[in-house]
């Protein structure tokens, strides 16, 4: 049985997805916050640096004690947009030998838009933590793509300049020549449709699939406007370490729709992880 494992560095959270067999068996996330006050300094904070690390480090254990027989690891945003970036790529292959690549934002786009349509035509939303990445593919081109520096935690990090953050960068999307079905992946889509599903328990088979209206997303922000962060943190299926940035995402995911000119939008569970194997030809 032929087992491999991929990391994904995000701005908010690492991610591991380990394949067996060409078939993913299982997930897992860690909330570290790497891209934290990125948008002020474009550097990465060593303390952000040193349990993002660790984080990699805990999943790239964790793979070969389940019989990896190889582990990648690739950083988007965060990594990339600060100065300091190549400083957290050389702390993880320091700490255990694994070699981190950095991937360019449309690049980052590609891969997302691989995992969660594969072949199929359609539009996607990529809301993360440092980034969003909007691609579009007709008859099996890409006709647009585009990465701008927004993201969950930029969001949260500029404060009362959130609204101008999202203003400057629907300037910077242009306008979108859509003509397709929209779907979203990422931290921030998943858990508004596990808010949406009322889920107790993640499952990423009812994850993906599920249609949410700008109704819904709003319905949401208006709830959660009224609750304190602590609150948030409490309700179910809501992962660590994304309680004080959901409102925002929420905010910049219904902006974006609406620039967009649509008012539903199809949630994949499978993203940048599946896309990343599949284009090394490590996935089915």
């Amino acid at each position: 049985m032929q087992k491999f494992a991929v990391i994904d560095i995000g701005s908010n959270s690492v991610r591991l997805m380990f394949v067996a067999d060409g078939k993913v068996l299982y997930k897992d996330l860690c909330s570290t916050r790497l891209g934290e006050g990125i948008a002020d300094t474009r550097l990465l904070k060593d303390d952000a640096i040193t349990r993002t690390a660790q984080a990699v480090v805990t999943f790239y254990e964790k793979a070969n004690t389940d019989g990896a027989t190889q582990v990648f690891a690739f950083a988007t945003a965060a990594v990339r947009s600060a100065k300091n970036g190549q400083a957290f790529v050389d702390k993880v292959k320091t700490l255990c030998g694994l070699k981190v690549e950095v991937v360019s934002g449309e690049e980052e786009a590609e891969l997302g838009i691989l995992g969660a349509l594969g072949k199929q035509d359609g539009a996607l939303i990529d809301i993360g933590g440092a980034s969003t990445e909007l691609i579009i593919k007709e008859n099996n081109t890409l006709v647009y793509k585009k990465s701008v520096d927004i993201g969950v935690v930029r969001i949260k990090d500029a404060g009362d300049n959130a609204v101008k953050l999202m203003e400057n960068a629907l300037i910077e999307f242009g306008e979108v020549p859509l003509k397709s079905t929209v779907y979203a992946i990422g931290g921030t889509a998943t858990t508004i449709a596990s808010q949406v599903l009322q889920l107790t328990a993640y499952d990423s088979n009812l994850i993906s699939g599920t249609k949410i209206t700008t109704a819904q997303i709003i319905e949401l922000i208006e709830k959660w406007q009224t609750m304190p962060v602590q609150e948030i943190a409490q309700l179910p299926c809501m992962p660590k370490g994304r309680a004080d940035i959901i409102l925002g995402g929420a905010v910049w995911l219904v902006t974006l729709m609406n620039h967009m000119k649509i008012d539903e939008i199809i949630v994949s569970d499978s993203d940048n992880l599946e896309g990343y194997a599949k284009k090394r030809g490590l996935l089915k």
